[in-house]
């Protein structure tokens, strides 16, 4: 990793760290899907951001990451992997990669990713996190193009909210492919779920709850008189 990030966590006792994040947070809010959190509680969270930030790894809050981004929390990341009903062998499209800790978690949950991010210095630190990681394939672009290179996707994991899935990340998802995102809606984010029919895509929120915000998503605005 590099140096921004590399720096050793001292003595800071992460795997107890880790343990706490899962027991107080990940069991208590209704990530439930035992695979997912043992793939959280097995992946290094602190591995994945900023060396300043690492004794706030595994708090219930977004870490910085520079340049208006954060991770998100541990607690909408688990929630929306827990409604993404991930399987093994699962094709992927990652959208909001950020530092790759969702990526290494969908890895381990034996997914194949196709991880998209915006932010080349973010996609820099993902790849350094992660060097040679098998299963991920790493894409630098607008988010809110996706990659249709790799389509179709049997699932599409937004990493954050925004404030409407466009109709090219909805086009690189197979028929009956599941969705999971969070959706900003009057200035509250939500958790949503749903699946592309052959008719269009169904999308309903099952929780509020604080999700980092993406750039690039915002509605066009609408005309005035």
């Amino acid at each position: 990793m590099g140096s921004e990030f590399g720096v050793g966590t001292g003595m800071i006792d992460t795997a107890a760290m880790r343990h706490a994040m899962v027991a107080s947070q990940l069991r208590t809010t209704g990530v439930d899907d035992v695979r997912v959190v043992a793939a959280m509680a097995s992946v290094p969270r602190e591995e994945f951001v900023p060396a300043e930030s690492r004794t706030l790894a595994y708090r219930d809050t977004p870490i910085p990451l520079g340049r208006g981004r954060y991770l998100n929390n541990p607690m909408a990341t688990g929630r929306l992997l827990t409604e993404a009903a991930i399987l093994p062998e699962d094709r992927v499209l990652l959208v909001g990669a950020a530092t790759g800790y969702t990526a290494a978690v969908l890895v381990e949950l034996g997914a194949t990713v196709t991880a998209v991010e915006s932010d080349a210095g973010l996609l820099a630190t993902a790849r350094a996190a992660l060097p040679g990681a098998v299963g991920i394939h790493w894409v630098e672009g607008p988010m809110a193009d996706g990659h249709a290179a790799g389509a179709p996707y049997d699932v599409l994991l937004v990493d954050g909210s925004v404030e409407e899935l466009p109709a090219a990340l909805i086009a690189q998802l197979r028929v009956e492919g599941r969705i999971a995102a969070g959706i900003v809606d009057k200035g509250v984010t939500r958790l949503c779920s749903g699946r592309r029919t052959e008719g269009g895509v169904g999308v309903v929120p099952f929780v509020d709850a604080e999700c980092v915000v993406l750039p690039g998503f915002a509605k066009p605005a609408a005309f005035r008189f």
